[in-house]
């Protein structure tokens, strides 16, 4: 979401973001044009009339899972953003917890008192797969 307008974000999902992400990204973008939405989330620069880079995981409960805000000269990793919303799918799915770094299939951890002070004992780096 953002203040452009949405033939903005057409042209951005089709100049750039199916170059970053094959066929760019799997979800609508909304235009946000009087900022209304951004101002709730505290991401609507009121001054310059924009919003500031921001996103926001949100479950199909309504619950902010996730959200990052970044200031305009540095920008978000789609690919990361689309491993995390895996990684809640996941989560919501099977009442497991993903560690750092996750991607589907790897190894998951089962939340418990028997984990806590021992994630490194379960999950390595080296073991993600389960090796």
């Amino acid at each position: 979401m953002s203040t452009d307008s949405r033939f903005v974000h057409k042209i951005w999902q089709e100049e750039e973001l199916s170059k970053m992400l094959d066929g760019g990204v799997p979800f609508p973008m909304l235009s946000d044009g009087g900022g209304k939405i951004g101002a709730v989330y505290g991401v609507y620069d009121e001054e310059s009339g924009v919003d500031i880079r921001g996103r926001f995981i949100i479950d199909p409960d309504f619950v902010i899972r996730a959200m990052e805000v970044l200031t305009p000269e540095v920008g978000r990793n789609p690919a990361e953003l689309l491993r995390q919303v895996k990684a809640f799918q996941h989560v919501r799915k099977t009442g497991e917890v993903t560690p750092s770094g996750w991607q589907p299939g790897e190894i998951t951890l089962k939340p418990g008192p028997n984990l806590v002070g021992k994630v490194w004992t379960v999950w390595k780096p080296d073991r993600r797969h389960g090796v």
